[in-house]
């Protein structure tokens, strides 16, 4: 049996290579992720990854028995260009990791098992986006793409708005890989709090309005400090802090190592998840994550964060794209101290709640397995199932 499984960014190869050097995760569950593909490459199993976005094309069997392929390619691409290399491979069982609309339409048109896993919202807007919308309804409905997993109840919501069958809708999430910190944290007491922004460097994801919001509270004299953790357009935001005369006030760190990222969390008086409502959020961990810190967090109203997060309960919600309402959010906080700590304190309930029955590791297992009872385990997990807190993302 050949299982392959497509992903649209980070270089598996890498990966695979660097934890069994270093031990070190750049994002999330890594390993965990890493390991549960090479837990499939078991006995007669055959599990080849194909990955999108590489420095170079390659094709590699590594040492943890998986079969890794580097597509070489940059985006953006065509998706089309998947389809060469994935029909070679003559899979029995096809996972699609990115929302590959041509990819998904050619596998739907072949005789093997194919699942679909997400972390993306489908929230289209105008006649466009109702085309999209149908497309997307028409395509995720067809027979052979058994499932359709997508990150957190938002996004299943959003496919369940579409049109997309809620019986073959599953919401999936990561294992805890952390958790809550034993205690709520203290307002802290320090000549210049630190804001930090961990997520990819682009005007869509808010860091744009992260920076301005910096600026303004300059201008009402808070002496604050903006730390930036990931990749993207750097140089274009490090040109804007420059432009509005905080450059040294904003820091960009670039990526780095998930226990490092955690210990910035801690650290910092505020974490804030300022994404615009355009920006295809499914969850982001960074909520998770600061949850666990306990540091408070000052996040957009994007869709995908309704029903998750409750302005003023557990987070201060914002207006996505005004960055003076993020400003005078975070000023709001750090200048209230009960209101720092409620916030604090309220973040274990929030993250008990969020946690999902659906680990990533287990549907790959289960699917894959395909047993009587594996079916009925996805059959019990189902969108339709009735055994999620669906009211309360609806209102």
């Amino acid at each position: 049996m050949r299982t392959v499984i497509v992903q649209y960014a980070g270089d598996y190869r890498e990966a695979v290579r660097r934890i069994n050097a270093a031990g070190e995760e750049t994002y999330y569950a890594q390993r965990h992720s890493v390991d549960a593909v090479a837990a499939l490459a078991t006995g007669n199993d055959s599990v080849i990854v194909i990955c999108c976005l590489t420095d170079a094309p390659y094709d590699e069997c590594l040492e943890n028995g998986v079969r890794a392929i580097g597509a070489g390619f940059s985006a953006p691409f065509d998706g089309r260009r998947l389809i060469p290399l994935v029909a070679p491979q003559n899979p029995d069982r096809l996972i699609v990791r990115t929302p590959a609309k041509h990819l998904l339409r050619w596998a739907a048109s072949q005789s093997f098992r194919t699942l679909a896993v997400f972390a993306d919202s489908f929230t289209f807007g105008g006649l466009r986006g109702r085309i999209r919308a149908y497309q997307w309804k028409t395509l995720l409905n067809e027979k052979r793409i058994e499932f359709v997993l997508n990150h957190g109840l938002n996004s299943c919501l959003s496919l369940r708005k579409i049109g997309v069958d809620p019986d073959k809708v599953i919401p999936w999430d990561w294992p805890a890989m952390v958790t809550p910190d034993a205690h709520a944290k203290l307002q802290p007491k320090t000549e210049c709090f630190e804001i930090l922004f961990v997520g990819l460097v682009t005007e869509a994801k808010g860091i744009g309005d992260a920076i301005r919001a910096i600026a303004e509270l300059k201008r009402r004299g808070m002496n604050v400090r903006l730390r930036v953790v990931g990749g993207g357009e750097v140089e274009t935001f490090a040109a804007l802090a420059k432009t509005l005369h905080v450059d040294d006030r904003v820091g960009f760190s670039g990526l780095l190592g998930h226990d490092a990222v955690l210990a910035h969390m801690r650290d910092a008086a505020v974490v804030v998840v300022p994404s615009h409502h355009d920006y295809a959020e499914g969850f982001p961990m960074t909520i998770y994550e600061t949850l666990c810190s306990r540091t408070p967090l000052v996040a957009s109203d994007h869709p995908m964060f309704r029903g998750n997060l409750t302005h003023d309960v557990d987070s201060w919600i914002f207006p996505a794209g005004d960055a003076n309402a993020l400003a005078e959010g975070l000023c709001g906080l750090l200048s209230n101290e009960d209101r720092y700590r409620r916030l604090s304190a309220a973040s274990v309930d929030t993250w008990v709640r969020l946690q999902l029955p659906v680990k990533w590791a287990e549907a790959m297992e289960r699917w894959v397995s395909d047993s009587a009872d594996d079916r009925n385990w996805f059959r019990e997990r189902r969108l339709s199932s009735g055994i999620y807190p669906l009211q309360r993302y609806e209102t």
